[in-house]
């Protein structure tokens, strides 16, 4: 034990704080201010749209480029009847699970288990009840939050793509799936690419809701690849934005799948430079529709399949090492949210 004399020559607590004079004590109450300040209106500067990632792959979660980027939100789509099926179900367990370890979150997409042109079969309302109820909640209690109905609904490789309607009975199944157990969780009501007829489709869509799932209907996927790569001048964007708000003022929309075709049939010859400008356009279209309900974008994908492919859209080669439309994306994501 320390002696009394030992304890009395120790300085207290109030004769080593140092005291700041008034005119020290003001500037560093000013710096802090100034640097606070600085911080927020950074944040506020920039677009309030979210852009996120799609691509089916778990290595790229690894890759450094991936990292650099700091991306927040990814997509996945999967099987509508994935839980019959182990593969489908612990592949996607998988990249749910290496997401979560990332603390990034995913947007879980239904979608044809055939995507042969009009050859998948349309499951029946009482089949996709089924199957989306044990879906849901399994890769809920892996931590997902947000799934969307059909990807893609109104093409011909998807089943729905003649059957509105059925389309809007999945919402109603797939709504009361989720919100039914959380309220939180989010549903991407419909989802559809931009063609010719995606008007006619949207509205049909909202046609054989109720009033009541109309107003859930908050949230409508846009694929506008046909808008980005071809820079159109009437954009089908606003065309399905427009539809939509027709029957709920409210609904938001994200650009679920978008991006810079490297190469697309005979239609897209291989350039990885065509696509680098259109990523530039696919932002473009996302600031200009902001103020009408754009709130996220999923640049679709990471990985590309190589120029012999039929459709490639990455961002990387297929050996991980980046290419141009990288470096447009890394010039602008300072400028959006995450």
């Amino acid at each position: 034990m320390p002696s009394a004399e030992t304890k009395s020559s120790r300085p207290t607590a109030r004769t080593v704080r140092p005291r700041l004079r008034p005119a020290r004590l003001l500037a560093l109450v000013l710096l802090t201010a100034t640097v606070t300040a600085g911080a927020v209106s950074s944040a506020e500067a920039r677009i309030p749209i979210r852009v996120g990632i799609g691509d089916q792959s778990t290595a790229m979660f690894d890759q450094p480029a991936f990292k650099r980027a700091k991306f927040k939100r990814v997509r996945y789509f999967i099987r509508w009847n994935a839980m019959d099926d182990d593969y489908q179900r612990l592949t996607a367990r998988a990249y749910v699970l290496k997401a979560k370890k990332e603390h990034i979150s995913v947007l879980l997409h239904l979608s044809t288990d055939n995507f042969a042109i009009k050859e998948g079969h349309l499951p029946s309302r009482s089949e996709y009840k089924t199957k989306v109820r044990r879906l849901v909640k399994y890769f809920r209690h892996l931590g997902v939050r947000e799934f969307g109905v059909w990807n893609e609904a109104n093409h011909a490789s998807q089943p729905t793509y003649d059957n509105p309607k059925r389309a809007a009975e999945f919402f109603v199944e797939m709504y009361r799936a989720v919100k039914g157990h959380c309220h939180s969780c989010g549903v991407v009501a419909l989802d559809v690419l931009d063609q010719r007829g995606v008007d006619k489709y949207v509205s049909s869509f909202f046609r054989a809701l109720s009033p009541t799932y109309r107003k859930r209907a908050t949230v409508v996927g846009i694929h506008n690849y046909g808008d980005v790569n071809r820079k159109r001048k009437n954009p089908y964007t606003a065309t399905m934005i427009r539809t939509a708000h027709r029957y709920n003022s409210k609904t938001r929309f994200w650009m679920t799948e978008t991006g810079g075709l490297v190469k697309f049939g005979s239609s897209f010859p291989c350039s990885e430079s065509r696509a680098a400008d259109r990523l530039g356009e696919m932002f473009s279209i996302a600031k200009k529709y902001r103020r009408s309900g754009i709130e996220r974008i999923f640049v679709y994908n990471w990985t590309g399949a190589g120029c012999d492919a039929r459709f490639d859209a990455g961002l990387t080669n297929p050996d991980g090492s980046t290419r141009k439309g990288y470096d447009v994306l890394r010039k602008h994501l300072s400028n959006y949210l995450r």
